[in-house]
């Protein structure tokens, strides 16, 4: 991660690229030292490489940084880009720097990448050969740099006038193309899936099912994808599906009736009422008044008199 340097006049910042360790065997054991590879600049032209010790990780970039600083050189560019293709070498290292068209980015590795975003390139192709070395690399890429020339200057040192190149026409059009589209009509939407849409795709998809492609109106061939959601139907009450299913067989047709949402009641518990028992108790006994005397002596005098009658 780029870190800016505060003690330095100019703005730059500063990367480091790697941290190598060393180990010395002594008679307590081993001792450790540190080494860092610093690549630093300003983003508009300048860049260094440097390259430090010391017994700590701290250490040993402070030493880098500074040795960067004393060996800063100028790089010519041409809008982001390399003026022109250049390959350079440092020892078994080789790469080949290639000018891109703006919005291409740097298309290099992690060693190449730090010395050319630190010189200011934007646009950028590079291939390596060789061996990768980081230190070897870094310093392949810089030796590269330093031999880019413009047109202005080669045409100076030949003494001819140069026509337009091939970078300057590849930048042309290029610039032309993002104005364009800039300024352009605006790009049709991206469909949106709705928050609504059950599944992953296709009709049976999801639980809820069921999906319809409509055009958008931003432009043709774009679909986006609506999903009808139905409400389930609520329950019918058992005394109106009994009553429609009676109409069913009468014949008569069956209208919609409003449902109406079954109320169901708590259980109510009833508790049986408990009769007290009777028990029958014992009623005295009635007895019929005896006859007196004369009554007596009347009865019997009756009765031959009703025998004397029936003969």
């Amino acid at each position: 991660m780029p870190e800016l340097l505060e003690d330095s006049t100019q703005a730059l910042e500063s990367t480091t690229v790697g941290i190598f360790r060393t180990a010395t065997v002594v008679k307590g054991g081993r001792r450790f030292s540190f080494a860092a590879l610093v690549v630093v600049g300003d983003r508009r032209g300048s860049v260094g490489i440097g390259y430090g010790k010391g017994r700590g990780v701290p250490v040993a970039i402070e030493k880098a940084q500074k040795a960067a600083r004393k060996n800063l050189v100028k790089i010519e560019l041409k809008d982001g880009t390399l003026p022109h293709q250049i390959e350079g070498r440092f020892g078994a290292s080789m790469i080949r720097l290639i000018p891109a068209s703006p919005g291409t980015g740097v298309i290099a590795g992690g060693t190449a990448r730090a010395v050319l975003e630190m010189v200011g390139v934007q646009d950028c192709l590079t291939k390596a050969y060789g061996s990768t070395n980081k230190k070897n690399l870094s310093k392949a890429v810089l030796d590269g740099l330093t031999r880019l020339r413009t047109k202005e200057q080669v045409a100076s040192y030949r003494g001819v006038e140069i026509e337009s190149t091939e970078v300057e026409e590849m930048i042309a059009l290029g610039k032309r193309y993002t104005t364009a589209t800039s300024s352009g009509p605006k790009q049709a939407a991206a469909p949106v899936k709705d928050e609504n849409e059950g599944g992953r795709g296709g009709k049976r998809g999801g639980r809820k099912g069921g999906r319809r492609s409509e055009s958008t109106p931003g432009g043709k061939g774009v679909t986006a994808t609506v999903t009808q959601i139905k409400p389930k139907p609520k329950p019918k009450p058992k005394a109106v599906e009994a009553e429609a299913a009676a109409e069913a067989k009468d014949g008569a047709p069956v209208e919609d009736k409003p449902v109406t949402e079954a109320v169901v009641d708590a259980p109510v518990t009833t508790t049986p009422e408990v009769t007290p028992e009777v028990t029958p108790e014992a009623t005295p006994e009635v007895k019929a008044p005896e006859a007196t005397a004369p009554e007596a002596a009347g009865s019997e005098d009756k009765a031959p008199e009703a025998e004397k009658t029936q003969e």
